[in-house]
């Protein structure tokens, strides 16, 4: 039997203390500052208003992962300035706090924002501003200063690209600059450049860059091609996650971790699909899912869940019911429910939860481990104990919002 779920039990799903670690900034901008901002850079949108906007670009379904992606085109195109980034990144914070989200992971690519104006610093800088102002802002509320609910706490991961063309100044300069080297070679350079950037950047300034990614489109282009940027980023102790079986499968996410030292996966929807392996050297396709699935289990190696994005740029899964989080609990994986882009797929980590319940059967331990998760695989931008201290704070809070209530007695009814 699915849980059908009551305004009361949506309304302690707002409350309860969650994460979102897969959350792309340029995803997530509000569309009537996208307006403001495109009016202000003179940028042409399809349409100046929010009706029109949801219309012809941010819409309920897409074809595919093109149409998809295409949005990011005028999100980006808002994002070139220190004073746009920064107030971008704070409501972006404010609007995850407005619904119970207290530990957040803003990615983007720092590379689509440096122009003649802003260096690499002067991005990161401009991120952390605006998300440094929600972060203090909220943690003065009377309740988290008294410790009666956890802080809000966050951390950046700066992405690196698959592949890129000439997508804003900086690819266009990085890719003349390059004239008689292979494009594999230039991309697999300017992932090396972002994380010697990156770790310089956090080591002089303190600005809290977490964690390393790896986006852009699979097929093509192998996760190894980048493999120097993470060895880098691993050797100075970044953590790294990387995009992998979001649209390829067993193959991809098996380099992400050996040759790129994945902490966490991106998607990883096509984890469990033997069609999607295609080496000849793999005779027994399903010995081998079933193999790195037990290997992903046994090193915690957690999977960033993306049900309605997923949903989107995949319409084949046509019900969330065949979605392979299914498979991924039934194996014991260790996974976290996120939002992807809030503003593409119009959801948020409230609504991800409520259609996790409304689509799977959970046990009460479960669910508080789905949700519980992503704070305790976060990239914390702290010491150890400091982090042990805080998922201690979110778990008790947790347990003190849910004891006895319908959301707790209709899981165990279940």
């Amino acid at each position: 039997m699915i849980l059908q779920l009551t305004p009361e039990i949506r309304s302690l799903i707002r409350k309860l203390p969650k994460s979102d670690l897969h959350c792309h900034l340029d995803g997530s901008i509000r569309l009537e500052t996208l307006i403001e901002l495109a009016g202000d850079a003179k940028v042409t949108l399809p349409s100046t208003s929010v009706e029109g906007l949801n219309e012809l670009v941010f819409k309920t379904e897409y074809r595919n992962l093109e149409e998809y992606l295409k949005t990011f085109e005028y999100s980006t195109a808002v994002m070139q300035t220190p004073e746009s980034l920064q107030r971008i990144a704070f409501e972006l914070i404010e609007d995850a706090q407005g619904e119970g989200v207290r530990y957040m992971e803003i990615r983007f690519a720092p590379q689509l924002h440096v122009n003649h104006r802003m260096d690499m610093q002067t991005v990161l800088k401009s991120v952390y501003r605006g998300a440094e102002e929600a972060k203090q802002k909220f943690n003065q509320r009377k309740a988290v200063r008294e410790g009666e609910e956890p802080p809000f706490h966050y951390g950046i991961i700066v992405c690196a690209l698959r592949s890129f063309g000439p997508f804003s100044e900086y690819y266009r300069d990085f890719i003349n600059s390059f004239r008689f080297t292979d494009m594999k070679t230039v991309f697999g350079l300017c992932s090396l450049e972002l994380a010697r950037g990156a770790v310089k950047i956090r080591d002089d300034s303190g600005i809290p860059v977490t964690g390393f990614d790896l986006a852009g489109a699979e097929a093509g282009n192998p996760a190894r091609d980048h493999r120097e940027a993470f060895q880098y980023a691993h050797a100075h102790f970044l953590m790294k996650t990387v995009h992998a079986g979001e649209a390829y499968g067993a193959q991809s996410i098996f380099q992400a971790i050996t040759e790129l030292h994945a902490n966490r996966i991106g998607h990883g929807y096509y984890l469990f699909d033997p069609d999607k392996i295609d080496d000849t050297h793999i005779p027994d396709k399903l010995s081998y899912i079933d193999a790195l699935v037990q290997y992903i289990a046994d090193r915690r190696i957690t999977i960033e869940v993306c049900l309605t994005s997923n949903l989107q740029t995949n319409p084949a899964i046509a019900s969330l019911k065949n979605h392979t989080l299914q498979h991924m609990m039934k194996q014991g994986l260790s996974c976290t429910i996120c939002t992807d882009n809030r503003t593409v797929s119009k959801t948020t980590v409230s609504k991800e939860i409520a259609l996790v319940l409304e689509n799977f059967q959970l046990k009460p331990e479960q669910f508080k481990n789905i949700v519980m998760a992503g704070i305790k695989r976060s990239f914390f931008p702290g010491p150890y104990m400091e982090k042990r201290q805080y998922v201690r704070s979110c778990i008790d809070y947790y347990e003190k919002l849910t004891f006895g209530t319908a959301l707790e007695t209709r899981i165990s009814g279940i």
